[in-house]
């Protein structure tokens, strides 16, 4: 399970590409009048229905497979669901440290930035939120990476759903930037270069692990990732679906996301 460079290549310009959807966000928080709440609720719930559906159907049954084979089949489980948690622990773990006032996934609407701006704080919370999804798309990043090694028709996929997901990113970056200094530049400037982390985490992440890459690892990682995906989904696209429209919405958007991803796996198997 050693990918070519093609391969390699492919897979870091989708986390590319994932990553930098963060100047869309930026882009619409400027042009937009209004936050498209129904849009934007559909669009989550879409994402997370993506990530969930081939994080348990493909990623975590890929890693188990190659676990088991390698390990036995009692020990391969084991280990695919002490993989599993431990993406959910780590993803967890920087959820927590990031407060909640600049944690990316309080999403900010593009109205309102007028009044806010008077309290003083929103250039720092741009900045703040700024840095936060930094540190936040590192794992993101090497979860899109990993998934497009492993297939990259799942690949395209899940860059799809993580581009979906940044673009509220970026309008919770620009937003306060913009209304603090009056300044579009600079803030899709720094909204922009927030989502750098994502290909850069990728990056580095696969660097760090490719000396000791085996099979084992690698199916290692790939229940990892989809514990990372899984608790994005749960804990950050749903709820932040939930904020921005009707509740059924974000179901509907959830359930269209499986039926996607289910009939492409079916289609182009």
């Amino acid at each position: 399970m050693n990918p070519d460079f093609n391969t390699i290549l492919f897979a870091f310009l989708l986390t590319l590409f994932a990553g930098l959807s963060t100047g869309v966000g930026s882009t619409i928080a400027f042009f937009a009048k209004k936050t498209n709440t129904r849009f934007l609720t559909i669009s989550l719930g879409f994402s997370a229905g993506v990530m969930i559906y081939v994080s348990f159907v493909e990623i975590f049954v890929k890693g188990q497979a190659v676990l088991s084979e390698a390990m036995g089949m009692r020990q391969g489980w084991w280990a695919a669901v002490i993989a599993f948690f431990a993406g959910i622990a780590l993803i967890g773990i920087i959820d927590r440290l990031i407060p909640s006032q600049e944690n990316p996934h309080e999403f900010k609407k593009i109205e309102g930035g007028e009044e806010e701006a008077r309290s003083g704080r929103l250039l720092r919370m741009g900045a703040m939120t700024a840095l936060a999804i930094g540190i936040h798309n590192f794992p993101e990043g090497l979860a899109t990476f990993t998934a497009a090694l492993s297939d990259p028709q799942i690949g395209i996929a899940i860059a799809v759903a993580v581009a979906i997901h940044n673009i509220p990113e970026g309008i919770a970056v620009s937003v306060p930037v913009f209304y603090a200094t009056g300044s579009k530049k600079k803030a899709f400037r720094l909204s922009f270069l927030s989502g750098i982390s994502e290909p850069v985490g990728a990056i580095v992440g696969y660097l760090l692990l490719m000396p000791i890459m085996t099979e084992n690892v690698m199916g290692l990682l790939f229940c990892f990732v989809a514990g990372i995906m899984v608790f994005i989904s749960l804990d950050e696209l749903l709820p932040a679906a939930e904020k921005y429209g009707e509740h059924h919405l974000s179901i509907y958007g959830l359930v269209s996301g499986m039926g996607v991803m289910a009939l492409s796996l079916l289609l182009f198997k």
